[in-house]
């Protein structure tokens, strides 16, 4: 069981949520080149490390939030503060969207 926690409801099982995929900024699509977009939709990071990814709390308080996992231990840092737009800071230095420092 994989608990995932939820900014506004704490810890819940992973069967509570909807996985979104891994957190990026979306292009302007007014100015973006159709390799820019195949970019953005179907080339993923995927790293063996710390992945800021996007989750659906479907049974829940049926919210979507942003948080960081370790891809290979599936060990989760400390969720954001509910109303904030970036994770928490970690103090370690790495950068959790590339996985090493």
């Amino acid at each position: 069981m994989l608990l995932v926690p939820c900014p506004h409801c704490g810890p819940r099982n992973s069967a509570d949520m909807s996985y979104q995929g891994e957190a990026s900024s979306r292009p302007d699509p007014s100015s973006t080149t159709p390799t820019e977009w195949r970019e953005y939709l179907y080339m993923k990071h995927n790293p063996a490390g710390w992945l800021r990814e996007n989750w659906y709390c479907s049974s829940g308080c049926r919210r979507f939030f942003t948080v960081e996992r370790h891809t290979v231990t599936s060990e989760f840092r400390e969720p954001p503060l509910p109303g904030s737009k970036t994770p928490r800071p970690t103090g370690d230095g790495a950068d959790p969207a590339r996985g090493a420092p």
